[in-house]
């Protein structure tokens, strides 16, 4: 099974990504921001990770900058999540190594098109639109 890791500050968006990923067939591991997003990457690089783009202490950029160093984080597939349009942003992201974005606030169904868009695959499970 592919692991997902979710960095995001709010209780509220890892819950809801954490239930849809987890019916689509993903191990979902969670971070508050993006320290402890590192620090688990070191110990067990995740197949993708959906990030916020701002997170305390670190933004998703920042963390970006920083994963990209990991030995084995290229093959991981990264989706940016944001709450407002910044193009600037997200053209650094791009730069940094996210194969896709997300505006907040998503459902089942635009987060399986963001996983299609970055090229991840889930573990086999049916991805019912909600």
């Amino acid at each position: 099974m592919k692991i997902f890791l979710i960095v995001d500050d709010s209780p509220v968006i890892r819950k809801v990504a954490n239930r849809i990923l987890t019916d689509m067939g993903f191990v979902v591991v969670e971070a508050a921001d993006g320290f402890e997003a590192l620090e688990k990457c070191r110990y067990n690089m995740p197949d993708a990770v959906l990030i916020d783009w701002d997170t305390p202490g670190m933004t998703g950029l920042e963390f970006l900058e920083q994963f990209g160093l990991i030995e084995g984080a290229k093959s991981t597939r990264i989706i940016y999540c944001t709450s407002e349009i910044m193009v600037s942003d997200m053209t650094k992201a791009k730069r940094a190594g996210a194969n896709a974005f997300m505006m907040k606030p998503f459902n089942r169904k635009i987060l399986a098109t963001k996983l299609e868009e970055a090229g991840i695959k889930n573990s086999g499970v049916a991805t019912a639109a909600a």
